[in-house]
């Protein structure tokens, strides 16, 4: 066997959430691989190479790694979260595919805890029934996809939690993504934006589809749509278990 690879789930931010195993997996490793601000989570230490990368070169830094553990090195890539929920995970294994051995690398896929089920733990229980998470940025799929996708989870029933719905690059998409929901569930479904949880600049905000704005969200923001039976109990969201 070659040296090791893990890929880490960091968690939502608080550094509280990080598990043990991926504690204990850092504190192995010879080099870190990641996107910026998650590399500038870890530590530095003697014998520890950090390498952090900007966003958008998921497989050159899956490569990078793989080359590092293919020359005897124990290397963690780190992602937030969880690493196989839109995350590092896949690039990983995108990454492996043209490798003419994959099984020369010995690779273990670390779980953390979602944003998305963060912000439902915050929020109470939005996400008790069955439920969809979409990515809605189009960098890796088209626009069309996206409202396709979200279109019909919302025709299904399916409570929704989103990754991604605004950033700078692509700030109408997600006026759209809202009028799609709007057509599909009417304007009196909950809906919730949840930003930065568990970090101290965590900021609740759930209000009904006909008030929601797209400014609401950001990147660092995880909504989540409730289902037709969605709501308020006290100050918290909950979808009931059973649909009768």
């Amino acid at each position: 066997m070659s040296g090791w690879i893990a890929v880490a789930g960091l968690g939502p931010g608080d550094e509280r959430l990080v598990t043990e195993e991926v504690r204990a997996v850092l504190a192995e490793a010879t080099d870190v691989v990641g996107y910026i601000p998650y590399v500038a989570r870890v530590a530095a230490r003697e014998g520890l190479t950090l390498h952090p990368s900007d966003n958008r070169v998921e497989l050159d830094r899956a490569n990078h790694a793989l080359d590092m553990a293919a020359d005897g090195r124990r290397v963690v890539i780190v992602s937030s979260g969880d690493p196989g929920v839109f995350a590092m995970a896949s690039a990983l294994f995108e990454a492996l595919e043209s490798r003419t051995d994959p099984d020369a690398f010995d690779i273990r896929i670390l779980p953390g805890i979602t944003a998305m089920l963060a912000a439902a733990s915050r929020l109470g229980a939005p996400l008790g029934h069955d439920f969809c998470a979409i990515n809605l940025s189009d960098n890796l799929k088209p626009w069309d996809l996206v409202e396709h996708r979200l279109r019909l989870a919302a025709q299904a029933g399916f409570a929704m939690a989103f990754y991604n719905p605004r950033s700078k690059s692509r700030p109408h998409q997600f006026a759209r993504a809202l009028d799609i929901l709007r057509e599909e569930c009417g304007s009196d479904r909950l809906i919730s934006f949840a930003r930065a949880v568990t970090t101290p600049e965590e900021r609740l905000l759930t209000v009904r589809l006909g008030e929601a704005t797209p400014e609401m969200a950001d990147m660092r923001t995880v909504v989540i749509v409730g289902n037709a039976d969605t709501r308020h109990v006290g100050r918290f969201v909950y979808t009931p278990r059973s649909v009768r």
